[in-house]
């Protein structure tokens, strides 16, 4: 089956050939989803008719409830409850977001007023209890798992392939019954299998009954994901939702243009072209002028790295006094991060009082915010497949929204990139300050960015943990710009790391190996002393002290002197090396020339017609090879004596380089 749709919607809940329990359609319209969306409309039916399915659509298509409300309605239609230690539904999922979407379900169903008889679990005519939820990145241990599963009787268990696999077939398989297991749901499949798990998966295949419906859900199908559908599901039914834009001339759709996106259709999908010094500029800019124009309030900012999210995170509240500003990225803790998550997701923002969540890749999947209004990827991604994850943030479930992606003019070849894999991209000029008469020349660097680098500069100096947080940040940026995945567009040698460090607000450029053979034009380090320069951190301040007294007494100097004299010895040593090494290479090529040169005499001394010259020449044969062998005997005795000499520092390696390499 197929669906495809330049229209976000596909019909009323009421269209559904099986009605939906009151409570469950009650939950759905006080979401906002007064329709379904293709992917809803096409996938739901069959679930509810007991088929396995394979569904392929684009982030924010509205996957979730596609699943989360068969599994909900499979459970109420049961003849009889499931007992305290069965399970009816296992979703499999990275995230753990879909656990409170089965909560808020859950929750909102009604009491019963009915005294009906118990039977052995205890659950007959009580509420559905709350989902399991088993992460990795959990406080709770697999044993406090089974715990927890026996004191709510769960009825539904969602969690990381790990944690799955440990509570079915590890602690829990003496506990945990799955014989009345309905339904398997693989949410995210193609990132599961990206991440290794493809054998944990089929381990959990093999436990679960065969008489089950299973549910594969992905943005892509891969071939590893046909392995996979081919083990796991029976006859399945496959979903492809695909988004098509037409073309227009005239006002008129050609229909016989239409391409087909990996996006939402309802998402404007921009990027901005600017120098590295200017992207601090630009995405300010870019705050202001959504909040102003199009009504923005709720922002995500994606950068390369976790300590370019701490050190933007300080310092950014100072550059826009008026945004709220959050954080989130992998390098967090778990109960922080659900905190920063809520927190955002319930501020209240208008478009002059903004919320930016400042993030990483780890938000660029399996987190549903439906309100965001505007994503902006200040870093692209080092791994491509997350860029439309990363824009599928905004414009969920038919809502418009607006991504923006700063690139510079040397990467400009990645649009081209992504249109290949159908994500369009739109190029809009960068914006320009309300002062800027006309728009400024290619050569021209934005006059506003010395300006806001002094501003960014005075805030970093009122900590030095601010400097330090700064140096962390583009070091880390630096080393995943090199290891970007689409490396023949974004090359470490196109890179201006001048003006990275501008757009970072650095006081000084930090020693680096990336940084030699860089020019530093246009550069000027920080004035400031950096012996008085402290830490607002009392107790850190006192240690830098105490270190650099320590630091300033003779015997400091001396280790510090002897350091300095080992690698300097310890460079020679592996330039020596390197040199002899070359030299070895260059011997064994003129070797192998001579021992040509005296196969070639042999093989033309065997070409004489008669045995008497075949004699005198294999004479003659012996007597040139014997002189050859005397001859690359005494080249390499004298090779090796003034190769000493070169050691013991009475000749130069110049000379015997140009006497034996020709180099």
């Amino acid at each position: 089956m197929s669906s495809t749709s330049d229209n976000a919607y596909a019909g009323l809940w009421s269209s559904l050939p099986t009605p939906l329990t009151p409570w469950v359609l009650d939950v759905i319209n006080s979401l906002g989803y007064a329709q379904m969306t293709p992917v809803q409309a096409s996938t739901i039916p069959l679930f509810m008719r007991h088929k396995d399915v394979v569904v392929e659509a684009v982030t924010g298509s509205g996957k979730t409830l596609s699943f989360v409300i068969p599994i909900i309605e499979r459970l109420i239609r049961r003849e009889r409850r499931l007992r305290k230690t069965e399970i009816g539904a296992v979703v499999i999922k990275l995230a753990a977001q879909i656990h409170s979407v089965f909560e808020l379900f859950l929750n909102s169903q009604p009491k019963s007023d009915e005294s009906e008889d118990e039977d052995a679990s205890g659950k007959e005519g009580e509420p559905y209890p709350p989902p399991l939820l088993l992460t990795s990145s959990s406080d709770s241990s697999p044993a406090e798992d089974i715990r927890r599963f026996l004191d709510t009787g769960a009825d539904v268990v969602v969690g990381t392939p790990g944690r799955i696999e440990e509570f079915l077939l590890g602690k829990g398989r003496d506990v945990v019954s799955v014989k009345e297991l309905e339904v398997l749901v693989l949410d995210e499949a193609d990132r599961l299998l990206d991440l290794g798990f493809s054998q944990c998966l089929t381990r959990i295949l093999a436990a679960l009954p065969k008489q089950r419906r299973t549910g594969l859900f992905s943005a892509t199908m891969t071939d590893a994901l046909s392995e996979l559908v081919r083990v796991g599901l029976r006859n399945p039914v496959r979903v492809v939702v695909k988004v098509e834009s037409k073309k227009t001339k005239d006002g008129k759709v050609m229909k016989e243009k239409v391409e087909e996106r990996r996006i939402p259709a309802s998402l404007k999908n921009l990027y901005a072209l600017c120098r590295p010094s200017e992207k601090m500029v630009q995405l300010l800019r870019l705050i202001e002028h959504e909040a102003s124009t199009s009504d923005s309030s709720r922002f995500i900012v994606y950068f390369a790295t976790c300590a370019c999210v701490d050190y933007f995170y300080r310092i950014l509240p100072s550059l826009l006094p008026s945004v709220s500003f959050f954080s989130l990225h992998g390098h967090i803790p778990p109960g922080k991060r659900t905190l920063a998550l809520r927190s955002f997701s319930t501020h209240v923002s208008t478009p002059s009082s903004s919320s930016v969540l400042l993030c990483t890749d780890v938000a660029a999947r399996g987190l549903d915010l439906p309100d965001v209004d505007c994503v902006i990827q200040f870093d692209p991604p080092v791994d491509p497949k997350q860029f439309s994850h990363r824009c599928g943030r905004t414009a969920r479930a038919g809502r418009d929204g607006r991504a923006w992606v700063l690139l510079s003019e040397k990467e400009v070849d990645y649009v081209d990139f992504l249109s290949v894999r159908k994500i369009p991209v739109t190029e809009r000029p960068r914006i320009l300050s309300s002062d800027s008469e006309s728009a400024l020349g290619e050569d021209e660097e934005d006059p506003e960015v010395e300006i806001l680098l002094g501003r960014m500069r005075t805030e970093v100096r009122k900590d030095r943990d601010m400097h330090d947080k700064g140096v962390k940040a583009f070091v880390s940026f630096v080393r995943a710009y090199s290891k970007h995945e689409a490396s023949y567009i974004f090359r470490m040698q196109d890179l201006d790391l001048v003006g990275v460090a501008k757009s970072f607000g650095l006081l000084r450029l930090p020693k680096m190996p990336e940084l030699k053979g860089h020019s530093d034009g246009g550069w000027d380090n920080a004035d400031i002393d950096w012996d008085s320069y402290a830490y607002a951190d009392k107790k850190r301040e006192a240690q830098r002290l105490v270190a650099l007294a320590g630091n300033k007494t003779p015997e400091a100097k001396e280790r510090r002197a002897q350091e300095k004299k080992r690698r300097a010895e310890q460079k020679q040593k592996n330039a020596a090396w390197s040199n002899e090494v070359e030299r070895k290479a260059v011997k064994e090529k003129r070797k192998e020339k001579k021992t040509r040169k005296r196969e070639w005499i042999k093989n033309h001394g065997t070409a004489a017609d008669s045995a008497e010259s075949r004699t005198e020449v294999g004479e003659k044969r012996s007597k040139a090879e014997r002189n050859a062998d005397v001859d690359d005997w005494d080249e390499l005795a004298r090779e090796e004596r003034m190769a000493k000499k070169v050691r013991k520092g009475l000749l130069d390696s110049k000379t015997f380089d140009e006497e034996f390499t020709g180099l």
